[in-house]
């Protein structure tokens, strides 16, 4: 007997459900339909030499966009055809009065401001290369991203102007450093703006450089990070289709412009959409919100803690009426990188929104993973697909085992090549590579073979294959769904085991009175391995109470050999310009009290943090202290 449609449409409909949610099917499309479509549109971009996302600004600027706000900072707004006219301009007086030429790499150490954009897409109007410079930095620092930029001018904001002192001219005489002032933007508003020829941007491989973004210096100093004209307008139209950012948005960032997440998922993403986009001076959480009601963002950039940090700032009351303001916004989505697990739920629920895009990806990485989350399903992870991603995927990525010894994928003794590992088994993250034609996908580091070299991984699965090495533990499990462990070499051996920097913190960060912890492994005289460490951030003062409450949650949530046995209170956190923990400062100084600036210090005793001392110290280094 034929099923009745009133019966066999609801029918259909619950059956296609449970197979979206079996297969994740939904995800998938939104994820690999919205790559593929942002490489075949990259392709014809190559085809028709339209690389340089100049022309999105112009083809903005010139059409239906022309009256529509573009840009929004510190209240003021310029649109679409206000931002090309003054882009023109830039881009006139840079060739004009410094002589900059096509191709040609000019450094800016600018912090976040409408003139970072303007002197970015001057350069890209007349073909030239900008190399971000992140403002922070000074001394040894400042002087070595400018010289390895091989930049021989350099434009300065004037509020980081006293970074450029007289020692770093005289180290890089043939840089001009130039501090933007007032004057001179006066001199560039009354320029008329010429635009250059179309040959001026004529870029003939869609690898070739767009502009040099440097590493964070998490581990030492920056390095400089080609990031290719693929991996811009790639970059730019997969975020905006997979997180369906459209003409009516508002994006709001108060990341470092210097920095590929805001610059390229952020900036670059909304031009394409034809959307606002609003930038914040810098990360505040003073001013974050603030910003965002006044400029009505419907999506909100993060990057590393800032969530985190949002979290712990207390609510924001109305003076007048008393209101909380916390969920007075509005904001649908949140996209980024970096949004720990245990914050997920709480971050979302505290400030109103709906929406998760977490993404993991490097500046320099030649791939990446998303997760478009809206419920608990994949809360924490890092990326997702469903049955028809993997099988499009499964031959791009791999998670391999690793050598936690030599801190490299392991090799079978036999067939010399690598293994992978089970699901929800760790492991090294690894991307493939073209071997014929590596730099398609891998640019790598500008002026250093040795950096660039070190990523690849060659012979893994087969003779003659190439992996970029991401550097980074990860774990993938039955359902499609990855989350992040650790970096290689922030996990550390402590008896005969290994210790995830990253789910310690996790675990202890579910303490009430925890606000941040970084945890890190330090070098003890006279033992092997390294001991755990946690520098963190408390709500309330280090009671006697407080101590003891913390060492029984450590111990309760965690293995024995990964409980910290030591508590670092510093005046400040460690932190990079994206809100990313730093280690390397923190390891290398260890608990010696002579390199640790004076910080509170506690170790675990009888199961109990109590003050770690200076004649504590001298115990451990002279071997009188077994832990």
């Amino acid at each position: 007997m034929p099923v009745p449609l009133a019966l066999a449409a609801p029918a259909a409909v619950a059956g296609l459900a449970y197979l979206s949610a079996k297969t994740d099917v939904y995800h998938d499309y939104r994820t690999v339909g919205s790559a593929l479509k942002a490489s075949i549109m990259t392709r014809l971009k190559e085809r028709w030499d339209r690389l340089n996302i100049f022309y999105t600004l112009e083809s903005h600027a010139q059409g239906k966009l022309a009256n529509d706000i573009f840009l929004i900072f510190e209240g003021r707004r310029w649109t679409y055809k206000e931002t090309y006219d003054l882009v023109l301009k830039y881009g006139t007086w840079l060739s004009k009065k410094y002589h900059v030429k096509s191709k040609q790499i000019v450094a800016m150490d600018f912090m976040n401001s409408e003139k970072f954009i303007f002197v970015w897409f001057g350069l890209w109007s007349i073909g030239a290369k900008p190399a971000f410079i992140n403002y922070n930095l000074t001394g040894k620092a400042l002087s070595h991203c400018v010289r390895v930029s091989s930049a021989r001018l350099c434009l300065v904001d004037p509020q980081v102007g006293n970074c450029v002192t007289t020692d770093i001219r005289r180290e890089l005489p043939n840089v001009e450093f130039i501090i933007f002032t007032p004057e001179l933007e006066t001199e560039v508003m009354a320029i008329e703006g010429v635009r250059a020829p179309d040959s001026a941007r004529s870029e003939d491989k869609s690898q070739n450089m767009a502009k040099l973004v440097f590493t964070s210096g998490t581990t030492g100093l920056p390095k400089p990070a080609i990031v290719s004209w693929t991996k811009t307008n790639v970059g730019a139209m997969l975020i905006t289709n997979w997180a369906s950012i459209n003409r009516s948005d508002v994006f709001y960032t108060s990341m470092p412009l210097y920095h590929s997440s805001a610059s390229i998922l952020g900036l670059t993403a909304a031009l394409h959409a034809g959307a606002t986009i609003c930038i914040g001076k810098k990360f505040s959480t003073k001013t974050f919100w603030a910003e965002c009601r006044e400029s009505n963002a419907t999506i909100i950039q993060y990057v590393g803690e800032t969530c985190r940090y949002l979290l712990a700032a207390p609510p924001e009351i109305d003076p007048i009426t008393g209101e909380n303001l916390d969920k007075k916004n509005s904001v649908r989505m949140a996209v980024g990188n970096g949004l720990r697990p245990e914050i997920w739920n709480r971050f979302k629920e505290r400030f109103g929104i709906d929406t998760i895009s977490e993404f993991y990806a490097a500046t320099e990485g030649a791939s990446g993973s998303f997760n478009y989350s809206r419920n608990d399903y994949s809360r924490g992870a890092i990326g997702r697909n469903g049955f028809f991603g993997w099988l499009l995927l499964r031959r791009t990525w791999h998670i391999v085992e690793l050598d936690w010894e030599t801190e490299m994928p392991w090799r079978d003794q036999v067939t010399g090549f690598c293994k992978k590992v089970k699901p929800g088994e760790p492991g090294e993250m690894l991307y493939k590579l073209d071997e014929t034609d590596i730099q398609r996908t891998f640019q790598g580091y500008y002026n250093n073979k040795k950096s660039t070299e070190g990523k690849i991984i060659r012979d893994v699965f087969v003779k003659g294959d190439a992996f970029f090495r991401t550097g980074d533990v990860i774990s993938w499990d039955n359902y499609g769904r990855s989350f992040f462990s650790d970096r290689i070499g922030d996990t550390f051996r402590w008896k005969g085991e290994n210790v995830s920097t990253n789910e310690v913190s996790e675990a202890l960060s579910t303490h009430p009175a925890i606000q941040e912890a970084n945890v890190y492994g330090v070098e003890l005289p006279h033992h092997d391995g390294r001991a755990g460490c946690v520098a963190m951030t408390l709500s309330e003062k280090p009671s006697e109470n407080l101590m003891a409450s913390l060492a029984e949650h450590a111990q309760r949530t965690l293995p024995r050999y990964a409980v910290p046995l030591f508590v670092r209170l510093p005046k400040e956190m460690q932190t990079t310009g994206t809100n990313k923990q730093q280690k390397h400062v923190v390891r290398s100084q260890g608990v010696d009290p002579k390199k640790t600036e004076g910080d509170e210090f506690f170790w675990l005793k009888s199961g109990k943090y109590v003050p770690f001392k200076r004649s504590d110290w001298e115990e451990l280094r002279v071997g009188r202290v077994k832990l």
